[in-house]
């Protein structure tokens, strides 16, 4: 999966150019907008006096950076303190708990800029800059394989934050950053607070979607709202859900107002917790504790002990990946098991049927990949590859799929079906649990491992396969 574009503060407003590409700040030079906020703009940059560098695809290149320019030009007195207090807290933060799951803060300054009215006397803060968003990856569709380990560099970075005495106050999707090796580094930090005690204390600010149900009747100090770690597990609960429904909030709603309602309504026991049925039984379970209604609940699961049980799940970060269902014609809850840029092995002849006819008792299905853009048999590019089953009675999830990859089109040989193992989702939304058990070739680690119906066309006659033990 080609990583998405960089995105260091990006929260849907609409993009404004206050700086033209080219342009010298400090010692950077702008090469191209990256984002806009409400409060601020970020640039990629590169050295003043490194050379022009062409780059393809939006890939960061060698010593560049992103520049969070924070302007206070024009602004009221109590909005540009609020600005420069924002600021000051990244930079506290970046001076006092640097960490590698948190963005790094290389430098800040006062920008001079006569030339540009606009930014004239704007705060820049100069940041490592990372491949993408997570909020970029929820829309491209995340891989099964991707999920836990995303949640876990999300909880590192939290344990960290928590353990420095800080609170982050706004985790959500577009704050958690992508390094082009897939790393996990949280960012923005403009609402980030120092513990006082228990307490922290932050504007009346926030993103709606992600404030636990005591933010919504917090009252309002001279400090302003009381904020405690357990607010960041509860934005973790919905980000966890979001990771495996496909971006969706686990409160109904059409607005973030509307969600908001729904999430006091939860908080006052007046509507319980509906999850989506793609989320696994294991993160159904930590999601759960992470949105428990009030921080007396939430208190016990710190970052720390959410980060343990995902270890401590099936194999490192693996706690049942379960699957997803992506948006459109591609909602199979198998398509998990594709498993975008997982490694594996082709399947070699003994498998794969090349023209020639299936052995007696046995029979021949195609393999059938619904993304249009995976079906060309000319292009077995890794990230269009399919899974196999190790056990139908289990999820089809990473943990549960032979280092054996197919492709679209490839012939397979079946020697029996499963007509009751684990239901699957096809393309249609149609629920099948039907399966085929396909030969593997000499010397796989599996002698045999299982293909579901909604990954063929094909329904051959083939005898009942015998059932496999029930998994532990």
């Amino acid at each position: 999966m080609t990583p998405p574009r960089d995105l260091a503060d990006t929260t849907g407003h609409e993009r404004t150019e206050l700086i033209p590409p080219g342009h010298r700040v400090g010692d950077w030079v702008v090469t191209e907008l990256i984002g806009a906020g409400g409060w601020s703009t970020v640039y990629a940059a590169r050295p003043a006096q490194e050379g022009r560098r062409d780059r393809a695809g939006g890939t960061p290149g060698p010593g560049e950076v992103a520049l969070k320019i924070m302007p206070t030009a024009g602004l009221a007195p109590r909005q540009a303190r609020r600005i420069v207090e924002s600021a000051r807290r990244e930079v506290e933060l970046g001076r006092r708990a640097g960490h590698p799951r948190l963005i790094g803060l290389r430098e800040s300054f006062v920008l001079a800029a006569p030339d540009l009215p606009a930014v004239d006397g704007a705060i820049v803060l100069v940041m490592e800059r990372a491949a993408g968003s997570l909020r970029e990856l929820l829309d491209a569709g995340v891989s099964g394989a991707d999920r836990g380990r995303l949640i876990a560099g999300i909880c590192e970075g939290l344990a960290h934050l928590h353990r420095s005495g800080w609170v982050h106050a706004d985790l959500k999707p577009e704050n958690v950053l992508l390094g082009a090796d897939g790393s996990v580094k949280l960012s923005d930090f403009g609402l980030a607070t120092e513990l006082t005690g228990t307490h922290g204390y932050v504007p009346p600010l926030g993103t709606l979607d992600y404030l636990p149900p005591e933010r919504w009747r917090a009252p309002l100090g001279e400090l302003g709202v009381q904020v405690r770690p357990s607010a960041d597990i509860w934005a973790l609960g919905v980000v966890i859900h979001e990771v495996f429904a496909s971006g969706a909030s686990p409160f109904p709603g059409a607005t973030p107002v509307a969600r908001g309602a729904a999430v006091q309504q939860y908080g006052e026991g007046r509507a319980p917790l509906r999850m989506d049925l793609a989320v696994p039984p294991f993160w159904r379970a930590l999601a759960a504790d992470c949105l428990a209604p009030t921080h007396a609940e939430r208190a016990p699961h710190t970052a720390e002990s959410l980060l343990a049980r995902i270890a401590a799940g099936e194999g490192p970060y693996g706690g049942g990946t379960g699957t997803r269902r992506p948006r459109g014609r591609a909602r199979a809850a198998v398509l998990a098991a594709v498993l975008c840029g997982t490694a594996g092995a082709a399947l070699g002849s003994d498998a794969v049927l090349e023209g020639a006819a299936a052995p007696a008792g046995h029979a021949a299905v195609t393999v059938f990949n619904a993304e249009r853009g995976c079906q060309d048999r000319a292009d077995r590019d890794r990230q269009c590859s399919l899974g196999l089953a190790i056990d139908p009675l289990r999820p089809y999830a990473a943990g549960n799929v032979v280092p054996t990859r197919v492709w679209h089109g490839d012939l397979l040989t079946a020697d029996c079906r499963l007509p009751d193992g684990q239901p699957v989702i096809d393309e249609e939304d149609l629920t099948s649990t039907l399966w085929f058990r396909v030969r593997l070739p000499r010397g796989s680690a599996y002698p045999a491992a299982w293909l579901p119906a909604v990954r063929t066309k094909d329904r051959p006659s083939l005898p009942g396969c015998p059932r496999p033990p029930a998994p532990r």
